[in-house]
């Protein structure tokens, strides 16, 4: 598996967090996120991961920003992106599993690193579960026409 992960200034933090998180289970990732010190806008980080996403670069993606939700407001706004900000283990776990969700968006101002963690890890190993949730999926896919 290959995560993309991106985070704004506000989320530094927990997106280092998350960096350690992939390299103790040995996740090849890609941090597409600003660094302590620098200053950016989400929309442009949401941007690069859901692209890389898109492309089939990576598998999924992880987007961090104060809330999580400018984060997921921008990402579900490019074609084939089902981003969902999630800050409980049930949301994190069932998006993947019944929305085929590609990207995590959790808020850094909002949830802790604990949790962040483990949401991470339930998004990542819950796979989709296709079926009626396909369908769904598939109606989804057709309102970006």
């Amino acid at each position: 598996m290959r995560v993309a992960i991106g985070n704004d200034h506000a989320a530094v933090e927990l997106k280092k967090e998350l960096c350690v998180l992939f390299q103790e289970k040995g996740i090849e990732y890609k941090d597409f996120g600003c660094a302590e010190g620098e200053k950016c806008q989400y929309p442009d980080k949401a941007k690069e991961v859901c692209e890389a996403v898109v492309s089939k670069e990576f598998d999924l993606g992880i987007l961090c920003c104060g809330t999580g939700v400018g984060m997921s407001i921008a990402a579900n706004k490019i074609k084939g992106i089902r981003a969902a900000c999630c800050s409980d283990y049930f949301t994190a776990k069932y998006t993947r599993a019944h929305n085929d969700a590609n990207i995590l968006c959790m808020g850094a101002r909002v949830i802790g690193a604990g949790l962040a963690r483990e949401l991470t890890e339930v998004f990542l190993e819950t796979a989709f579960e296709g079926g009626r949730h396909k369908t769904r999926v598939d109606l989804i896919t057709e309102l970006e026409k």
